[in-house]
């Protein structure tokens, strides 16, 4: 199979599209024939200086595709099914090895393209505004980086539930675009205080609840927040690491949780039966993903220098 491989971390350009071994099917196992790969945030950290397992490596958390090999010991699981599944790396490549369990079929109707787009962004969006983020109807929520994919997904969770809802982006033009997602009041924080603005739109009282991916703006968050505002802290997109005084939570009895969708799928079915469920809802039409660009999976670098250049409005996918 082919893949977009690298030797050594870096820039987008350490990239390199080339032949490498088939993936080991294991008995547990399917062989998934790749068809989407949605570039998440954590794809383009890896790439920039995370670990390497294998040398050389494939990057990548989630595609979707059709399954091509079935383990002896699966029982829930056909060749010629389509999948949507999430692996710790080796997503931008032609052919992926995964768990059974690792994978969830697309319901009938579903477009692949969209449908890869949906576990890890949709999953981390619903655990950081309920099961860890506790939002109920009538709260207030600040989602940071709205036009990104956990962000758009935040923002539909978020209007449904009854919510009002506050987000940041860079621009008025993506801000504009989030409103008929759901979107009550957008900051653009450009060209403003998105801490000041936050206070100004609930009448200096603050916001209930924050969906922070982007980790340098943790500070800001925690400032931004009212009495007994929670923060579900969920990523560090904007890599640049900035000191938070989380002493200063206990003044309001404010609270600050890490979440982290990987370890909820380790830990029993709810994760996994909760990335079905909202499979279904973008299905019906009831939740939307936001595809900006599609790229070949040989153009990886460029799909993922695109990322890094924060045009893009919700997600970007590349096609072997």
């Amino acid at each position: 199979m082919r893949a977009a491989v690298y030797y050594e971390t870096g820039s987008p350009d350490v990239f390199r599209y080339e032949e490498v071994p088939d993936p080991a099917l294991h008995p547990k196992g399917v062989i998934v024939e790749v068809e989407a790969i949605s570039i998440e945030g954590g794809d383009t950290l890896n790439r920039l200086g995370g670990e390497m397992p294998a040398t050389p490596h494939i990057v990548g958390y989630q595609c979707g595709g059709t399954i091509r090999e079935v383990g002896a010991e699966v029982t829930d699981r056909e060749v010629g099914q389509q999948v949507v599944l999430t692996v710790p790396h080796g997503s931008h490549a032609e052919l992926v090895g995964v768990p059974a369990t690792s994978t969830w079929l697309v319901p009938d109707g579903l477009d692949i393209v969209p449908a890869a787009c949906v576990p890890i962004a949709f999953g981390t969006a619903d655990d950081c505004l309920f099961e860890f983020g506790r939002l109920v109807a009538g709260e207030t929520v600040l989602v940071q980086a709205g036009a990104g994919g956990v962000g758009i997904a935040a923002i539909q969770l978020a209007k449904r539930a009854g919510a009002t809802v506050l987000a940041t982006a860079s621009s008025d033009d993506k801000l504009e675009r989030l409103e008929r997602l759901g979107l009550d009041h957008g900051i653009n924080y450009v060209s403003s205080d998105f801490v000041a603005d936050a206070r100004r739109l609930t009448d200096g009282r603050g916001v209930d609840l924050v969906v922070d991916s982007v980790g340098s703006t943790l500070a800001g968050s925690i400032q931004a927040l009212g009495y007994r505002g929670r923060i579900s802290y969920v990523g560090d997109a904007g890599r640049d690491k900035v000191p938070a005084d989380v002493g200063a939570l206990r003044a309001q009895n404010q609270s600050i949780t890490g979440v982290f969708l990987g370890a909820e799928l380790a830990h029993g079915p709810r994760a996994h039966d909760n990335i079905a469920r909202l499979l279904d809802e973008v299905a019906s039409g009831a939740l939307e993903v936001v595809v900006d660009r599609t790229f070949p999976l040989a153009d990886a670098a460029d799909a993922h220098a695109y990322m890094e250049e924060r045009r893009a409005f919700g997600r970007v996918v590349l096609v072997p």
